[in-house]
């Protein structure tokens, strides 16, 4: 009988899928957002709400207890101190799942999970763009040489 044996198993054995679950949460803490795929992310939500709960306590017992499971010392830290501060009013619920659709190649349903009180990115995208745009050269004669004339360059450099 399977009694009491209801978790996630998600088709791998169990070193493969705690090593998987050890960089989701990485991961996340990392980036505070992932795109994967909706199992793997109901899996590890329970986790990663238990990590910033222990993150909150702000011991030795519990950082040890964080290493146990996130090996990178920086996310740790960064986890400890940032992550926590902001939701040391919050009683729970760290994460939410948000439904992208299905992924191109086998339809799998994708979602981001990501931290509640993650910072938010302009809506209209333009973060970084305008740098890169006005650092492009312009196009036509001014422009970098094309393939014809570095293949020219190379061949009279070789002879």
């Amino acid at each position: 009988m399977r009694h009491r044996k209801g978790n996630y198993k998600l088709g791998r054995r169990s070193d493969h899928r705690q090593a998987m679950f050890r960089n989701l949460l990485t991961a996340l803490f990392t980036h505070e957002r992932i795109l994967t795929t909706e199992a793997k992310a109901k899996a590890i939500r329970g986790t990663a709400d238990e990590m910033v709960t222990l993150a909150k306590r702000e011991s030795l017992h519990a950082r040890r207890q964080v290493l146990s499971m996130i090996a990178d010392t920086t996310v740790v830290g960064r986890l400890f101190d940032t992550i926590a501060a902001r939701f040391a009013d919050r009683s729970g619920g760290y994460t939410r799942i948000i439904r992208v659709g299905p992924r191109p190649g086998d339809a799998a349903p994708m979602v981001f999970l990501e931290l509640v009180d993650r910072a938010e990115t302009p809506a209209d995208g333009t973060k970084g763009r305008d740098k890169k745009r006005s650092e492009k050269p312009p196009k036509g004669e001014a422009a970098a040489p094309s393939r014809r004339k570095k293949k020219e360059k190379a061949a009279a450099a070789s002879a």
